[in-house]
């Protein structure tokens, strides 16, 4: 089965200093959505040491996109939200 298909996310955090980590990788949607709100949430998001967090699938797609001071920008329907 395709991996875009399988229902595996990943979860990256992007820094001020331009580095960035991968939190999760390869775990369903629900889990992949929590620990993006965590990550968008937390202290080092609210104080802009994050400045990005992004869910994607398993075809290297943007499913979700959060950004320090604008909230989030993708999917375009949840756009603003913190």
């Amino acid at each position: 089965m395709d991996a875009e298909l399988s229902g595996e996310f990943s979860v990256c955090q992007f820094f001020e200093d331009g580095s960035y980590e991968y939190v999760r990788r390869f775990v369903g949607a629900e889990e992949a959505v929590r620990a993006a709100r965590h990550y968008t949430s937390n202290v080092a998001a609210k104080t802009g040491i994050v400045r990005r967090v992004i869910i994607v699938d398993g075809g290297d797609f943007t499913n979700f996109e959060w950004r320090y001071g604008q909230g989030v920008t993708y999917p375009v329907e949840a756009r603003g939200r913190q």
